[in-house]
């Protein structure tokens, strides 16, 4: 049986979202907030499959609505109350940026001076990285790259090596676009301002918060990895239909995307952003400016993202449709989903948070509980869907067809084709099979549509000398409203000439398993190795996914797309070793299935042992397959085991498992501290 491990197309996937198509009824108009929020949850939870789902509404000065749905545990008869805690992912950023803002009105930090005047170890492999001002961590656009967080994600493990470590890794690293060209979505960003506060504090960054932010806002539910707290009170995260429930979700990336709250202190967090009680008005204004406007952007903004300074969005829809300002701010981990949106002409604030779900849903339904707190009050929001502008079917341009090219964000690229009746065909080559080919004319308003009339397709050629494709659409989600997109999906690649052997080199990659070998034991990548399995992309001439092949060991990342489209960009690094393939992904290292040898099983007896190098020992079941084998697990270590499709048959870490019959055509990870010594024993 084929394996169906990671390839590494589906390693530049982060979360990859399957959503039913099997609806609730449309909702009756609500009476009351409570019950529009109960009805919102019903449909969040149902679009994202969450396990369990709270929400707060804050309103002048407290929490006037809370409640939830679902079940605390698949297991334990305990009830969902509202002291219930959720991670919020990168909602963690808004409280990195009130901490920055802080500081700045106390004239401790120039928003526009460089970080190097903060961070004195800061430097990047790239001149440019000196432009990079504090008020570009904030609105995403210092042109880093993207994430260093793999070391950061982590099940009961509070280890901050990934933020002290952060600094080292950098150093290491080109931009991937200019200081200030775009703003692209950066975790490492808010990771440096977390690391800005603590220099120019003096504190830790946590104690930080605590002090300036949560004790003054008069939030006790609110928490981080490493805290003092009870985490019985976290909501309890599952992977698929498995009921046992994962062990702590620990993004250490605080300041990025780590903290913990309760759904009302959530609530109230953004209640205390619509008045002076933790920042001026100055600073509240300055978090609200349209920051994505400073550099390349699509002219049209309907869309779901349109950053501040910490902000997702600052004019958020429906309520954009009224005049009604709305803050909003959505954060994932790959277990708990948050969003928060805060009203602060009508001093409101409603926040969803989940133990599975999406974030995107749940901001919607924050958004639908709003609407119903401000019906209350005699405010009507239109919630009116828009439609794309009046288009017919036009005689297309032949100029048009130069458009025709390859196209690539950081997770999807595609092929263009357009033909001279002016039918433009989309094809995915990151999902050849999965996702069908798209067709689109060409209308009387120089945008491609396709045949319901519900989404338009155009090209732009912006001034960093970039062409974007360009989307628009509304999707209507039945329960929730609309779901507004307009942005830029993907960049044309420049022509590559490369040679045939050259591009079969990376072709050959496109079609390898690869293997983790430099992440922690306990690292939250060894269960995605399960969800993210992807299949074989179509090769792109002179690229290898987004990354533009420059010889036989390296490809670099070329899709300078503004928005999220270019996020998490990755260099990729060949190496061969011993006949190997080994590939360098940013700070992560990869080795091709073939290096793993079959497991040996002696005389019933064998061991392994972590090398000096602290790279993880893989191992092919191979003959071993239906063998028992028990396994006495060192400290500091850890060890899984997969099935031929990928899925998890057992693991020291999740749940604690010390002896598993071994799978046919399987796989076996043994990881820890160098030195770590694993004792192995079989049964047949």
């Amino acid at each position: 049986m084929k394996r169906k491990f990671p390839r590494l197309a589906a390693l530049a996937v982060a979360l990859a979202l399957a959503v039913s198509m099997v609806l609730p009824a449309a909702a009756a108009d609500a009476a009351t907030v409570e019950t529009a929020a109960q009805e919102a949850m019903t449909y969040a939870a149902t679009y994202g499959q969450a396990v369990s789902i709270q929400y707060a509404l804050w309103q002048d000065g407290e929490i006037t609505a809370a409640g939830g749905s679902g079940v605390y545990s698949k297991t334990e008869n305990r009830a969902l109350t509202e002291d219930i805690l959720y991670g919020v992912g990168s909602v963690s950023k808004i409280y990195t940026t009130v901490a920055v803002m802080q500081l700045a009105e106390k004239g401790k930090v120039n928003l526009d001076a460089p970080v190097t005047r903060y961070l004195k170890d800061f430097k990047m492999a790239d001149p440019r990285y000196e432009d990079i001002t504090v008020r570009m961590l904030l609105n995403h656009s210092s042109g880093i790259m993207g994430t260093g967080l793999s070391g950061a994600v982590l099940f009961d493990d509070t280890d901050p090596s990934a933020t002290d470590g952060l600094l080292e890794a950098l150093a290491t690293q080109r931009l991937a676009a200019a200081p200030g060209e775009y703003s692209v979505y950066c975790n490492d960003g808010f990771t440096l301002a977390e690391l800005v506060v603590e220099a120019v504090s003096g504190m830790d960054f946590m104690d930080y918060v605590r002090s300036n932010i949560l004790s003054p806002a008069g939030l006790s539910s609110t928490f981080a990895p490493g805290d003092d707290f009870d985490t019985s009170r976290l909501a309890k995260t599952y992977t698929g239909s498995d009921t046992r429930a994962l062990p702590q979700d620990c993004l250490t990336a605080v300041g990025a995307g780590g903290m913990y709250a309760t759904a009302s202190d959530l609530a109230s967090f953004g209640g205390a952003l619509t008045g002076t009680q933790l920042l001026k008005t100055s600073s509240l204004e300055a978090m609200a400016y349209p920051e994505y406007s400073r550099g390349v952007w699509p002219d049209d903004t309907l869309d779901s993202l349109a950053y501040g300074l910490g902000w997702d969005n600052m004019a958020l829809y429906p309520f954009c449709q009224s005049g009604i300002t709305a803050l909003a701010k959505g954060g994932d981990t790959l277990r708990y989903h948050a969003a928060l949106v805060v009203l602060p002409e009508y001093d409101m604030a409603a926040a969803v948070v989940s133990s599975g779900g999406v974030s995107t849903y749940n901001q919607m339904a924050a958004g639908k509980i709003l609407i119903a707190a401000l019906a209350e009050e005699g405010v009507t929001v239109d919630e009116s869907i828009p439609a794309l502008p009046e288009a017919v079917s036009a005689a297309m341009p032949q100029e048009m067809k130069d458009y025709a090219g390859y196209y690539a964000s950081t997770t999807v690229q595609y092929k263009v084709e357009i033909s001279d009746d002016g039918t433009l065909t989309l094809h995915c080559t990151t999902y050849p099979v999965s996702v069908p080919d798209q067709a689109f004319t060409y209308c009387s308003d120089g945008t491609f549509r396709d045949a319901a009339g519900s989404a338009a397709l155009s090209f732009v050629e912006e001034d960093n000398g970039e062409t974007y494709l360009h989307q628009k659409a509304v999707s209507p989600l039945p329960g929730l409203g609309g779901l507004p997109t307009s942005n830029y999906a993907a960049v044309k690649l420049a022509d590559n000439a490369v040679t045939p052997e050259l591009q079969s080199v990376w072709d050959d990659l496109l079609t390898m398993s690869l293997l983790p070998m430099d992440e922690k034991y306990d690292s939250q990548i060894y269960l995605a190795l399960g969800e993210a399995v992807g299949e074989v992309p179509d090769s792109i001439p002179g690229y290898m996914g987004a990354a533009r092949i420059t010889d036989e060991t390296a490809a670099l990342f070329a899709a300078r797309v503004p928005g999220t489209g270019g996020r998490d960009g990755m260099d990729y690094h060949l190496e061969d070793r011993s006949g190997i393939t080994w590939v360098s992904v940013g700070q992560s290292a990869y080795m091709d299935l073939a290096g793993a040898p079959e497991l040996f099983t002696g005389s019933g007896w064998a061991y392994t042992t972590v090398q000096s190098d602290g790279y993880a020992r893989w191992y092919q079941v191979g003959a071993a397959a239906g063998k028992t084998m028990t396994v006495q697990v060192p400290q500091d270590a850890g060890f899984w085991v997969y099935n031929a499709d990928g899925t998890v048959a057992a693991s020291s870490v999740l749940w604690g498992d010390t002896a598993v019959t071994l799978p046919e055509g399987g796989l076996v990870v043994f990881a820890g501290d160098p030195g770590a010594r694993f004792h192995l024993r079989f049964a047949a």
